[in-house]
């Protein structure tokens, strides 16, 4: 018998209230989830943070809207006055008024669509959202709730707990190096800015992204690099000697370079080394997130200037909390000043988040252990079927070297594994018949599959130019992304074989 049993449309995984994963389990219900179809929208309890307001978080703002008078507004609830200020200030003068009582901030402004996606996407691209538990905290205050959720945290100084792990992983960063935010994206968005605004005082605007990188990762590059045309996308992770040109064209312009070690979603490592050379040379910053694999699975600050990571992902590998890093390597020559500017400008962790993660924190390497134990075996059961086109995991021949070189063990890979199918179309049959867990995020005890391109990129894989901009970075918009879990690998093999039959 499988350990796995369908999961409802719309029940969080895991099912509690601050999941961040929720089960699509049709290619149906994925379409009408990024379509906004009220037929599927309807039975959503809760969505992964950063895209789908948490049902707290409406109720919080709804109480609002109507003890303070606001009605045909809208208010965004956001994780701080300064987070707010930016947002009123990116919506523009006379659009929008400023919000706080109580201790919540946030901004209102006119009903209007228009604004209403430009305030949300901001707030999802820079990781602003007011916290579900912070919510939750205030409709107890305000009697709204009866009482929190209750769950195991760490009574003890959390912040400190969750240090104490990750010099573990980091041991060179040192306490004043390793700044926690509140999710993945706060810490990407705050390292970009920190880096750029001491780069461009040196004349250095124009930033690279290397490869594919996750949706929010190139919204940042793409609209925060002044002007546009410093925006240079290099899509070959592995084409050192067109980089090289690049630094031989533009090197005293260049400020950074943004990768992902490995990327999202082709797990393609670049050689690190090599690109940390190529900018130390030229006076360029070096940006690298490797959350698909994890800090704890992977050595790269030393040839990074800053890591940027998502702790929601195997580090809370419950899948109920978000939360971001940001290590700076005190060997790089801005290292005092970027380690400032980062700490007082990120969005730090809601206490109880924080006293969430550093009860988790503790088992990371436990929870990696089983995850390692059966992707090797997924894998490979995966490369040898018939049905199935690609495979790409850390270990995939084209990479496997470079990702070696950083690996803190031979068998430490992450759990992720990508995937696509030899049967032209055959996507939705597949997925629809597939029993395992579906739903997007990734690194946690419970294995998830997803169709990745629909659910970050429904723009490109429902138009001709986005179609043909995903294959000019030879991008399949079937793609599937797994993750894989703590479960026995003889069940998640199980499952794939039953569908893929």
């Amino acid at each position: 018998m499988s350990v796995f049993t369908p999961i409802p449309l719309g029940r969080p995984i895991p099912d509690t209230p601050h999941a961040v994963s929720c089960s699509l389990p049709t290619m149906r219900a994925v379409r009408g989830y990024e379509e906004k179809d009220w037929a599927v929208t309807q039975h959503l309890k809760s969505g992964y943070p950063r895209f789908v307001i948490h049902p707290f978080v409406q109720r919080l703002a709804e109480h609002l809207v109507q003890s303070h008078g606001f009605a045909g507004r809208t208010l965004w609830l956001t994780s701080s006055g300064r987070m707010a200020a930016a947002l009123a200030a990116h919506l523009g003068a006379g659009n929008s008024d400023l919000f706080a009582a109580d201790g919540i901030n946030g901004v209102s402004h006119p009903a209007s669509a228009d604004l209403a996606a430009c305030a949300k996407t901001f707030l999802q691209n820079l990781g602003g959202f007011l916290s579900s538990r912070e919510a939750e905290d205030h409709l107890v205050r305000l009697g709204l709730v009866p009482a929190p959720w209750r769950e195991e945290t760490y009574a003890g100084d959390a912040a400190a707990e969750v240090r104490r792990h990750l010099r573990r992983a980091l041991p060179a960063a040192g306490d004043a190096g390793l700044v926690l935010a509140n999710c993945g994206m706060n810490a990407i968005w705050t390292a970009f800015q920190a880096v750029a605004a001491l780069q461009a005082a040196r004349g250095r605007t124009v930033w690279i992204q290397l490869g594919w990188l996750y949706l929010d990762t190139i919204a940042i590059l793409k609209k925060y690099t002044a002007p546009p045309s410093d925006y240079v996308h290099l899509r070959n992770v592995f084409d050192l000697t067109a980089l090289a040109d690049l630094f031989a064209a533009h090197g005293p312009r260049i400020a950074g370079i943004v990768a992902e070690v490995p990327s999202n979603p082709l797990i393609q490592t670049p050689d690190l080394p090599a690109l940390a050379t190529l900018c130390h040379r030229h006076g360029a910053r070096l940006l690298v997130d490797p959350s698909l694999a994890s800090v704890f699975n992977v050595d790269v600050l030393p040839h990074a200037d800053v890591v940027i990571s998502s702790l929601t992902k195997y580090t809370a590998s419950e899948g109920d909390l978000t939360a971001g890093l940001c290590a700076v390597n005190p060997a790089g020559p801005d290292a005092p000043e970027l380690s400032r500017r980062i700490a007082a400008a990120v969005e730090p962790l809601y206490a109880r988040d924080l006293a969430r993660l550093a009860w988790q924190i503790g088992r990371t390497e436990a929870v990696l252990a089983q995850i390692h134990a059966g992707t090797a075996q997924v894998a490979a059961f995966l490369a040898a079927h018939p049905a199935v086109k690609e495979v790409y995991w850390a270990l995939h021949p084209v990479a496997a070297a470079n990702y070696r070189r950083l690996a803190r063990a031979p068998d430490a890979t992450g759990g992720m594994i990508t995937f696509t199918l030899r049967q032209a179309g055959g996507l939705e049959a597949f997925y629809d018949r597939l029993r395992l867990p579906k739903g997007p995020s990734f690194g946690m005890r419970t294995t998830l599959i997803c169709p990745f391109m629909y659910l970050a990129h429904y723009d490109l894989v429902t138009t001709p130019a986005g179609l043909a901009e995903l294959a000019a970075s030879k991008l399949d918009p079937d793609l599937l992304r797994l993750c894989v879990g703590t479960e026995p690998a003889a069940d998640i093999i199980a499952a794939l074989a039953e569908a893929l039959a």
